[in-house]
């Protein structure tokens, strides 16, 4: 793959492009933010300013696609923050097959990364409780993806192979962070099933929600970009996640220098959010913890083990700093939980 990530080639994107009535075509560029697995331009035409997309090659992708498209298309009738999904011109379909390949094109949505600001965080709590709310008993005739991070076989088979490598009898260093990080995992998966997780209504849920994911304008969130992740799960896993992604603090070069804690504001400030449009309950509170470390761990094993690295970051010194946050989150159990049964 080449530096950046997936991108177009010259006429497969003229190609593309043919099949839409943008008008004349001023300028394209390659946009190389979100998944480096999914190639990304960006169009400027006649008719306005387009991203266009070309989904990763996987398992059921059409219909994980066209799955994600009709959930796009009915919050877009509540007025919920979506990007316009563009039809193409000879069949008036939101997907586009070409060469195995499957395209998207969406109108392009101005605006800027979120801030820390309390507002905007109140804001994307707000937003996904929305959501929620919306998509509560939303059907469709496609059959949406299952599961979430919680409790995975998937997870815990590649904590284990990491340690039972035989290059890593060498480093018994990464070998006690992962087994660490297997305790925190098993624990907290427990933890969160004697609640009742089980038991819990499932719905659509958006499955990846953070702030790299939304853009806003001033205090108002403006779009939602990525509908990728949604699958079928009880709400909390959403709620979760969202936790952990604004409340996290990283930023700094190394994540060896990452502080172990979080942002305790942020995680008042986006349940403060939420609470206000959609309510929580008891047992689903007591489990948010447990959770954060849970989605935590399994979002930074699954690239790691495929990788060997986070991004551009060693995976060895991610895991490290990922070790020092779970265990700050399962120490302040106590302490976070007061806050969050404030709401």
């Amino acid at each position: 793959m080449p530096r950046g990530g997936a991108h177009f080639k010259k006429d497969e994107l003229r190609k593309v492009i043919n099949h839409y009535d943008l008008g004349q075509v001023y300028q394209t560029k390659s946009l190389t933010a979100g998944n480096s697995r999914a190639a990304k331009a960006v169009v400027i035409a006649e008719k306005g300013k387009f991203l266009l997309k070309r989904r990763p090659k996987g398992k059921d992708n059409f219909y994980h696609a066209a799955f994600a498209h009709s959930i796009q298309k009915f919050l877009a009738k509540h007025d919920f923050p979506v990007t316009e999904l563009i039809p193409t011109k000879q069949d008036e379909k939101t997907i586009l097959q070409l060469n195995s390949h499957i395209y998207e094109n969406f109108r392009f949505v101005s605006g800027e990364r979120y801030n820390g600001s309390r507002a905007q965080t109140v804001r994307a709590g707000e937003n996904l409780a929305l959501l929620h709310k919306y998509l509560k008993d939303f059907a469709n005739e496609f059959e949406p993806l299952k599961g979430s991070f919680h409790d995975s076989t998937s997870v815990r088979r590649h904590l284990k192979s990491i340690t039972s490598q035989k290059n890593n009898n060498k480093n018994l260093r990464l070998r006690c962070t992962v087994n660490n990080l297997a305790k925190l995992y098993n624990d907290a998966s427990c933890g969160v099933n004697q609640l009742g997780f089980d038991s819990w209504e499932m719905q659509i849920v958006h499955g990846d929600w953070h702030p790299g994911n939304m853009l806003f304008s001033k205090d108002e969130l403006v779009a939602v970009l990525d509908f990728d992740s949604v699958r079928f799960a009880p709400a909390v896993t959403d709620i979760a996640n969202g936790l952990l992604q604004f409340s996290i603090i990283a930023g700094r070069p190394k994540p060896s220098d990452w502080p172990d804690y979080f942002d305790q504001a942020k995680i008042d400030w986006f349940l403060t959010g939420y609470s206000s449009k959609f309510s929580i309950s008891p047992s689903c509170k007591a489990a948010l913890v447990d959770l954060m470390i849970e989605t935590m761990i399994a979002e930074a094993i699954l690239p790691i083990i495929a990788t060997g690295f986070f991004g551009n970051l060693s995976g060895s010194e991610f895991l490290g700093m990922i070790d020092r946050k779970a265990n700050w989150l399962a120490k302040n159990r106590d302490k976070l939980q007061q806050l969050i049964s404030r709401h």
